[in-house]
């Protein structure tokens, strides 16, 4: 797995060497986080709005990034995807004439700063309004990297369990926003919205919170509606 933030082995590296492999993520971070400061100056210089997608594998967010550009055809999107290997993703976008990077990161579980630069660079910045940036699907280390973004969304699918934020806390913590998901499951499985809520709300009380179905379309329009402010408060104050 990852080599940058000892996910593979973190046990072992927590009893041999630890301060040294401490000192080393840091001085990573430090890199990362410039980077990622002048990924958001980048998307800034062409008015373009970023989110930051993240969630563990199969939460949606594909089918979800694929619901929103249906619906939210006001505002060109492109997107920046993010898995281990495999175009999957990338295609599925691009069928729906969105502009799609693919960047497959080996063995790394994560996106960080300078992927996403990669991505950038093979978008038409000029013509667009939003990038997606579709992290891999892992609910640990991608919260550890800033990539540039200007709003962190944290997807949670009803088959997962109402406790995962207390179980992941620093990943929803860092989210700006929760988006529960196939709420059309809820019928199906041990899962309490409210339960959900009060653990987020737990580790962050702040977070907004969106129930939806990308399945039956409910919760769509909240979802899309919180976009549309978001980027149209971004652009009102790029003037």
């Amino acid at each position: 797995m990852c080599k940058e933030c000892g996910c593979a082995d973190g046990h072992r590296h927590m009893h041999k060497e630890e301060t040294k492999e401490v000192s080393l993520f840091k001085k990573v971070l430090e890199k990362n986080d410039l980077q990622a400061q002048e990924n958001r100056e980048h998307f800034e210089e062409h008015g373009v709005f970023a989110i930051n997608l993240m969630s563990s594998p199969g939460a949606g967010k594909t089918t979800l990034l694929e619901r929103t550009v249906e619906l939210l055809n006001e505002f060109k999107i492109g997107v920046i995807e993010g898995d281990l290997e495999t175009e999957i993703d990338a295609q599925r976008l691009r069928a729906k004439g969105v502009p799609a990077c693919q960047i497959t990161t080996g063995g790394a579980c994560h996106l960080d700063a300078f992927m996403v630069h990669e991505g950038i660079h093979e978008l038409p910045m000029e013509e667009l309004d939003l990038v997606f940036i579709e992290n891999v699907g892992n609910l640990v280390c991608p919260a550890s990297y800033d990539v540039g973004a200007h709003l962190n969304v944290v997807l949670l699918s009803v088959v997962e369990g109402d406790d995962k934020p207390e179980k992941y806390p620093v990943m929803f913590r860092q989210a700006q926003l929760l988006v529960i998901t196939k709420i059309d499951l809820l019928p199906y499985v041990d899962f309490s919205v409210e339960r959900a809520v009060r653990s987020a709300r737990k580790v962050n009380p702040s977070i907004d919170v969106i129930r939806l179905s990308a399945k039956t379309g409910e919760g769509l329009e909240e979802w899309v509606e919180y976009l549309r402010f978001k980027v149209r408060s971004f652009k009102r104050s790029l003037i």
